[in-house]
């Protein structure tokens, strides 16, 4: 599912709101989340999931191309847990 049909589905389920209020709302909580995890928090769906952010260390890395040895920098990186709710959705248990 893409931006444009989440906000498409949210508009269909509520009538009563404009398509351009309910860009906005999803705008919001984007950037929202995005702002969390910047500040390095994290952020819970009960049910769906968590995301948080992780620290992948420093290490030497080869170019595939090359063969060339290249050190790759400390780095983030967003990081998904499902929740319980939603892994047994998926795993019909």
């Amino acid at each position: 599912m893409t931006r444009s049909e989440l906000i498409e589905k949210i508009a269909n389920k509520n009538p009563h709101l404009m398509l351009k209020d309910v860009e906005r709302i999803v705008a919001v909580i984007f950037d929202t989340i995005i702002a969390s995890l910047a500040k390095g928090e994290r952020v819970e769906f009960r049910g769906f999931g968590a995301f948080s952010v992780r620290n992948r260390s420093s290490r030497i890395a080869k170019n595939p191309r090359t063969g060339e040895q290249v050190s790759v920098e400390e780095r983030k990186i967003p990081h998904f847990k499902i929740g319980k709710q939603l892994f047994e959705l998926l795993n019909n248990k």
